[in-house]
């Protein structure tokens, strides 16, 4: 029977019907397991935003005068300023898969397991100070809470 209530304990179900917990030892590893994850999604959303920062600095470049020399940023359509540059395609897949990783992380807070909930939200957190929170470059994008944005 699933759980609909917050609950506590070492059996839990996470994602999948094969991804069962019995024992202290597998809980602990799948709490880790969600701890990694929500680290890694932080990782990936600061990725995502500071590729974005790149492409907007190179457009504004390439508009101007000299152009930053990143092939991958570039290409015909980019410096005509089309909408469908290489930097526009990559930065949707950074965003799709970010975005998969986030609802992923919603998922499995919604086995409602105090445990899965503490893990994914602390993973948020520290992820969050450890490739957020630096102040060598201000970024103005939009900067949401949620986990699946």
């Amino acid at each position: 029977m699933m759980h609909m209530t917050l609950y506590w304990g070492k059996k839990v179900t996470i994602l999948f019907d094969s991804w069962k917990t019995d024992s202290w030892t597998s809980y602990f590893l799948s709490l880790l397991a969600c701890f990694l994850v929500s680290v890694f999604y932080q990782y990936m959303e600061d990725r995502r935003l500071r590729f974005k920062l790149l492409s907007v600095k190179t457009q504004k470049l390439s508009n101007g005068s000299a152009a930053l020399n990143s092939p991958l940023l570039l290409s015909n359509f980019a410096s005509r300023g089309g909408k469908w540059a290489a930097s526009r395609f990559a930065g949707a897949i950074l965003f799709g898969v970010n975005s998969a990783i986030g609802y992923l992380l919603m998922l499995a807070i919604m086995s409602f397991n105090g445990g899965v909930f503490i893990a994914v939200v602390v993973g948020l957190a520290i992820g969050y100070l450890v490739f957020r929170c630096s102040d060598e470059e201000v970024v103005v994008v939009e900067d949401n809470s949620c986990a699946c944005s």
